[in-house]
């Protein structure tokens, strides 16, 4: 359950959202020049959505050569999906 929190918390802010969209459109992979074109936030701010992101296990990272690559966790995602999907099975 500490995943599951720590997910809904990274799913949170609008600005995460926006990260995963744009890589979800990028076909689950995303550099991060192009983050920066769709998000109208400084690179520090980028940059901690990311890390949290990372931390949360939706993203993960991958460096070629000088640029990062991220890429969504199709996994955690699925599974945190299941867990929520769940919880509306306890109808009364």
């Amino acid at each position: 359950m500490k995943q599951v929190e720590k997910i809904s918390k990274a799913l949170g802010d609008a600005n995460r959202l926006k990260i995963l969209r744009h890589i979800s459109k990028k076909g689950g992979c995303g550099q991060c020049s192009e983050i920066q074109d769709v998000i109208d936030l400084a690179q520090p701010s980028i940059s901690h959505h990311i890390k949290i992101l990372i931390e949360a296990g939706l993203i993960e990272q991958e460096k070629e050569g000088r640029n990062h690559k991220y890429t969504i966790n199709d996994g955690v995602l699925d599974e945190y999906l299941g867990i929520i999907g769940g919880l509306k099975g306890c109808e009364q």
